[in-house]
């Protein structure tokens, strides 16, 4: 399996919604979706490494 960075519009986009999450969870925006904005954040990082052209 060979790997590929993410292009930047992805890693920001992952970024901005990891950075919601946490920030939603520390000042209570959000109730229990704040920990499935970082998991989303997660997921598409994963998945632009793994996918070509993501």
């Amino acid at each position: 399996m060979k790997l590929t960075p993410p292009k930047n519009i992805t890693w920001v986009i992952a970024l901005v919604v990891g950075v919601l999450g946490i920030i939603g969870h520390l000042a209570g925006f959000f109730g229990d979706f704040a920990f499935w904005l970082v998991v989303i954040g997660f997921v598409i990082l994963v998945l632009s490494t793994l996918l070509k052209d993501l």
